[in-house]
């Protein structure tokens, strides 16, 4: 227990305020045990002090009685006797006295009482009842017993005054021993209060003392180490190792140190740790950035595969590597780039060949020439289903595989096979453009100027016939004029494909291309052209542009060339959920019922591209005069494939 006492600073503390308080506690129950004790010791002061004077009223109105009606005397040392009677007998005197019989204060009491009743009160009733009032019986006494009853009353007063100096001695000392009774337990009062303050004051001083050398220099310390801990410095201890609870507490606050250096320790290697990954993401997002940007170019070489193949060795720390293609379902192989120095390749044909079908990635072990074993990382170059090559990465020996590196190169090599793809594609796209757009050139020749010529040839034929069997001049004029004509619609039809053949619609869009052929049309001619162009924010595709303008630019040919007009009206509305509607209008002369004039095919051309659009086109008067051409269709909302759409654009 004394140890545990020695070693808790809380118990100490605790037992040094329980002190202190019960001492204010002990000294407020003193103050009241006493407070009752000495309650009514005034009064009983104040009523003994009233006895004694009681005492001296009666010698004085024995003494004094002369001047003063014998009835009222008599009333008045009655009243007298009696008041002295109630004031002994009052309870602020008699319950100031304690109850043992042998206290001096019990026994000064009884003193009092016994002399008054034993030998003051008898005389004094003796006197009283002489100087009573008389019967008539009394009044008619003798002179002798008149002499003899004031001769007994003198005696009387003279035995008063003779006693009652010393029974008021006897009431002083009742008045003395009630006083000293009070004091003394005023002085046990100041007693209690005293030692109580000192009492106190020497537990005030032993916390304090407690305070100042037990808790404050601990509290330092910890406050100390607090400060350190909040620089983050844990190298700082707590020097307090006692047994009491601030050295507890200083033991906790090293043990957390310690726990808080390891962590930080630990926290900082972590750190460090995700600081590296962050990095090599940082650069394998570097690497995979460099490899699409390069590979997005649409002309790719050797070099950029080289550079790629390099980049690849930088980040994912080894190399060198490979870039191998196959043709022709994977019968032909071929290296694309290297990174191996001086020249040279990782592999050969056979390992290519042997690479071709694998599934996924594989680490591969080949047999060197010098017995040496290179360990090779071979990853499938693949777009969608299709293998074009292969990525092979040579590993030095002792170095692991990480994840993160077959993770970085399996992407680049998708990105490899998806730029392969697009190559591929694209070629394929080229050629089949040009090969549409020579059909489309051929048939175009075709039907307008290999008829033409077709034409001429016959024409030649009749003027051959014509000048030698005829020699008609104005047959032969004829014929001529016919070539003539002829060769004018044939090099105005080589013109109209040379213009068709240029024809394309730049970023500026349908409406500018539009209103470019507006302008040419009005300049060519004298005739008014309108343009109304409401398609409800609609976006055609490419291939849909190009039809709708070689079909307008077609029949504002034909108002130019044959219509005769002097107004005319493009527009073009639709769009949403409405098909798309285009008419050309004008107010010439009509066409004729059948429009169609030999070696003229801009009809039949402007029919094909409509129906191409999925529309269908009408050529009619129109209702107040003139002619109206009139196509609808649904555009395709601008879904349009990349290999589509260049194919139709070519074929235009």
């Amino acid at each position: 227990m004394a140890q545990q006492f020695k070693n808790s600073i809380v118990l100490r503390m605790g037992l040094s305020m329980a002190i202190i308080t019960l001492l204010g506690f002990l000294t407020m129950l003193g103050s009241i045990i006493i407070e009752e004790m000495t309650q009514g010791h005034a009064s009983a002061i104040n009523q003994a002090g009233t006895l004694r004077m009681q005492s001296y009223r009666i010698a004085t109105r024995l003494v004094y009685q002369s001047g003063i009606d014998p009835k009222e005397y008599w009333r008045l040392t009655e009243t007298l006797v009696n008041e002295f009677e109630q004031r002994l007998i009052s309870p602020r005197l008699t319950t100031a006295l304690p109850d043992d019989v042998e206290h001096p204060l019990r026994l000064a009491y009884n003193r009092i009482n016994k002399q008054w009743h034993m030998k003051i009160k008898p005389v004094l009733n003796v006197y009283v009842s002489m100087v009573a009032p008389k019967s008539n019986d009394a009044l008619s006494m003798s002179e002798e017993d008149v002499r003899l009853l004031a001769s007994t009353q003198k005696n009387i007063r003279e035995r008063y005054v003779s006693i009652v100096d010393r029974f008021v001695s006897d009431i002083d000392y009742l008045v003395r021993l009630l006083e000293e009774d009070a004091e003394s337990k005023i002085r046990w009062l100041r007693v209690i209060q005293i030692n109580s303050m000192f009492l106190t004051l020497g537990m005030v001083f032993y916390t304090m003392y407690l305070v100042q050398a037990v808790v404050l220099p601990p509290l330092r310390d910890l406050l100390r180490f607090s400060k350190f801990a909040r620089r983050g410095d844990f190298s700082v201890r707590v020097k307090h190792n006692h047994n009491d609870e601030l050295g507890q507490l200083g033991s906790a606050f090293n043990g957390m140190a310690d726990d808080l250096s390891k962590m930080y320790a630990d926290l900082e290697a972590r750190v460090r740790e995700k600081t590296t990954d962050l990095e090599r993401s940082n650069r394998s997002l570097e690497l995979l950035y460099k490899a699409t940007s390069r590979l997005s170019d649409t002309h790719l070489s050797i070099q950029t595969y080289q550079e790629l193949l390099k980049d690849i060795e930088q980040v994912v720390g080894f190399g060198p590597g490979n870039i191998c293609l196959a043709k022709s379902m994977g019968e032909e192989i071929f290296t694309l780039a290297s990174s191996k120095k001086q020249g040279g390749t990782i592999c050969n044909r056979d390992h290519c060949l042997e690479c071709m079908n694998q599934q996924g990635t594989q680490i591969k072990e080949w047999q060197e020439a010098d017995n040496s074993v290179r360990r090779v990382l071979s990853i499938p170059i693949r777009d969608k289903d299709e293998q074009h090559g292969i990525l092979f990465i040579a590993i030095p020996e002792g170095t692991l595989l990480k994840v993160w590196q077959k993770q970085l190169l399996e992407a680049v090599a998708d990105h490899i096979g998806a730029a392969i793809g697009v190559a591929y594609r694209t070629s394929y796209s080229r050629r089949l453009a040009l090969h549409e757009e020579r059909g489309v050139i051929a048939r175009e020749l075709h039907d307008s100027l290999a008829q033409s010529l077709s034409y001429l040839k016959i024409q030649v034929s009749r003027l051959d016939m014509t000048l030698k069997q005829e020699r008609d001049e104005e047959a032969i004029q004829a014929v001529v004029q016919e070539i003539r004509e002829g060769l004018n619609s044939a090099y105005r039809q080589l013109r109209e494909l040379l213009t068709t053949f240029r024809l394309k619609v730049d970023e500026r869009g349908l409406l500018q291309a539009l209103e470019d052929t507006v302008r040419e049309y009005q300049a060519r001619s004298d005739i008014s052209i309108s343009l109304d162009f409401n398609l409800l924010g609609l976006q055609l595709s490419e291939n849909e542009e190009i039809h709708v303008l070689q079909v307008i630019r077609e029949a504002l040919s034909n108002v130019v060339r044959h219509s005769g007009a002097k107004n005319a009206t493009v527009a073009l509305t639709g769009g949403g959920e409405t098909p798309i509607h285009v008419s050309i209008v004008d107010d010439g002369r009509g066409i004729p019922p059948a429009p169609e004039r030999p070696r003229h095919y801009g009809l039949a051309i402007m029919d094909e591209r409509v129906r191409s659009l999925g529309g269908t086109i009408t050529i009619e008067p129109a209702p107040g005069g003139g002619t109206q051409v009139v196509f609808e269709f649904s555009a395709t909302q601008n879904t349009h494939e990349l290999a589509n759409e260049t194919m139709d654009l070519t074929l235009i």
